[in-house]
């Protein structure tokens, strides 16, 4: 079966992340909400980790919490942007800075991660993996550095993200304008192919409301979310398209606000012991029959 991903260009999106961590926090709203809901689940999960991974850490929302959760864990923040890394690494206090500290932050790419087999025992990933261009090769690597009875927990997002951006754009041009993003069970399927265990998904929508969708398609480019696909247009949009595609988002708007759709993807699953590594072959994913929506 073929590795599930989008064709992104890595460059492209590291400079963009790079120049929106000035002012990230001002507009994460969706990535705080998730963030936190994604670390709830760890209260169902009894385990006392050593070392913890914050993959995608950003300007460290998940790292300082992680932190404060798992007071003897060492936490190792880890994202491809160093401008994110720095804006993480300035909320730390003067003590922490200054004496040996629990965290340690590492810029570097999720499929080529800097770290030593076996090193980690929680992998912990919020709103990071629909930037990687093959799952399989992503989870492979996530596994690689995860000790037996590892945890990976992540969020990511699904197809109908952007949903209503999309379709505006398409009703103007054939031009890929919005990232795609990767199926639920696809995310599933690929987490049993590269051998994790017990692998469990499940999803929710979450509405964001906008006045215009300028102003949506302004808090993009503040958190540094562009289209980074190959094929995305290399020019600028000229005004008539983009006041066609304005013009066409406005079919959505409900309440005097427009709606942007976000499907967040929750998943999780483990590593196997020791001595069971090689006999995962045949798992069934669990996905639970009425998705949890708000």
């Amino acid at each position: 079966m073929k590795s599930p991903g989008v064709p992104l260009d890595k460059h492209l999106y590291r400079q963009a992340f790079d120049r929106a961590a000035s002012r990230y926090d001002e507009v994460a709203v969706l990535q705080k909400e998730v963030g936190q809901r994604l670390l709830e689940r760890l209260n169902y999960v009894r385990m006392q980790p050593e070392c913890i991974l914050d993959l995608g850490s950003g300007t460290g929302l998940c790292t300082m919490a992680l932190a404060q959760r798992y007071k003897k864990a060492q936490i190792i923040a880890l994202d491809i942007a160093p401008a994110m890394l720095q804006h993480a690494r300035n909320k730390q206090s003067w003590l922490e800075k200054t004496f040996a500290s629990r965290q340690r932050f590492l810029c570097g790419d999720a499929d080529f991660l800097p770290l030593k087999d076996q090193s980690v025992d929680m992998i912990i990933s919020n709103l990071t993996l629909q930037w990687c261009p093959d799952l399989d090769h992503t989870f492979a690597e996530l596994r690689r550095v995860l000790k037996p009875d590892g945890l990976l927990m992540f969020t990511t997002l699904g197809p109908d993200t952007l949903k209503e951006l999309r379709r505006s754009w398409q009703s103007v041009d054939a031009n890929i304008h919005v990232h795609a993003f990767i199926d639920m069970h696809d995310v599933g399927d690929a987490l049993i192919r590269t051998r994790f265990a017990d692998p469990v998904m499940d999803m929710e929508t979450i509405t964001m409301t906008y006045k215009d969708a300028r102003t949506l398609m302004q808090d993009l480019k503040t958190l540094g979310a562009h289209n980074a696909s190959p094929d995305r247009p290399k020019g600028l949009t000229g005004k008539n398209r983009l006041q066609a595609m304005l013009t066409a988002y406005e079919q959505f708007r409900s309440d005097n606000v427009l709606p942007a759709t976000y499907e967040v993807v929750y998943g999780q699953a483990w590593t196997t012991p020791a001595k069971y590594t090689a006999q995962h072959t045949d798992q069934e994913l669990h996905v639970p029959f009425h998705p949890r929506a708000k």
